[in-house]
């Protein structure tokens, strides 16, 4: 593809992604490449953003360019992607609609086209943030009337999103969203216990920012261990400052739901090895940590779709209040 090509291609990728930017901090960037299988062959690149739209629902506006192999046929355009259940590690389903300016055997920007496509991908997390997934559709193109399968696999990061699963806080039975403190910064419930008090002090910092080595001094964010110690200090419990330290205090609990009690160390790890990560119980199946999308609340669950990613790497709990 000629200059002019590239530069309507970057231009379009910009309106996509410029209608989403000033909600960044609830979304995802997703970089793809793959292979349309028509008669002719197309190798695919996209860029986007996405975020939640309603309850299992996702929404991705994207930038496209597709280059013919063995030829110098090329188009640029946008689209715009429906997800359902995308939104933590697993499969998802997927269909869009997208378009543009290209042409079927030289680099000018000739002729408009459009195409939809549908299938259905999976995603895994190597990290909290980033993703790595691989996704198969059925595509049909205007121009030249072409149709076939593409295959695509991509990278994904989430940007301000420390839990991938939780698009929204909700309770794992109920499915209502969890209601976060009040805007003055006071707990809702009157603390009734000390491990209550625990709780209901971490759950006070709700939506303060993720920090590296944050300990909330001076009204700043939190890292995770440093919401923990933080939360327990308050009530004059001194624990140790590294999560992997924070592992070892107080005594061993089974790792079992229905065994938590509020106030109950959790503790995570993304390779089944050293603990990497650390929350605090709160009831229900929840629990609160400072991630990179800041404190929240996630839940444990084997079965639920946003709870899933965590219950996996959750490795081990410590009692600390007795």
């Amino acid at each position: 593809m000629n200059r002019a090509h590239h530069r309507l291609g970057l231009a379009l990728l910009g309106v996509a992604l410029l209608t989403q930017v000033p909600n960044a901090a609830a979304q995802t960037i997703e970089a793809r490449a793959g292979r349309f299988f028509d008669s002719a062959g197309w190798a695919t690149y996209r860029v986007g953003l996405s975020r939640p739209l309603v309850g299992i629902l996702g929404l991705q506006f994207h930038g496209d360019v597709l280059k013919a192999v063995g030829s110098s046929g090329g188009m640029a355009g946008v689209g715009a992607d429906l997800t359902a259940f995308r939104g933590g590690e697993g499969p998802y389903l997927v269909a869009g609609l997208s378009g543009g300016l290209g042409s079927q055997t030289s680099s000018d920007l000739s002729s408009g086209w459009g195409s939809w496509s549908a299938g259905a991908g999976y995603d895994v997390f190597p990290t909290s943030f980033l993703s790595v997934g691989i996704e198969g559709r059925w595509r049909e193109l205007s121009l030249g009337r072409w149709s076939g399968p593409e295959l695509g696999v991509g990278l994904t990061l989430h940007l301000g999103g420390g839990s991938p699963p939780s698009r929204r806080d909700r309770d794992p039975v109920t499915e209502t969203p969890i209601l976060p403190p009040s805007s003055d910064g006071a707990v809702q419930a009157e603390p009734a216990s000390l491990a209550d008090s625990i709780v209901a002090t971490a759950a006070a910092a709700m939506g303060r920012p993720y920090e590296y080595g944050g300990t909330g001094a001076g009204g700043g964010g939190f890292d995770c261990s440093g919401l923990i110690q933080y939360a327990y200090k308050k009530h004059g419990i001194v624990l140790e400052r590294r999560s992997t330290d924070q592992a070892r205090e107080g005594r061993k609990v089974g790792r079992k739901l229905d065994q938590l009690r509020p106030a109950d160390l959790l503790t995570f790890s993304n390779r089944g090895g050293p603990v990497t990560h650390v929350g605090l119980y709160m009831g229900g199946g929840r629990f609160i940590h400072s991630a990179t999308r800041g404190v929240q609340i996630s839940t444990l669950s084997a079965e639920d779709p946003y709870g899933r990613w965590w219950y996996k790497r959750w490795v081990g709990v410590r009692r600390i209040v007795p």
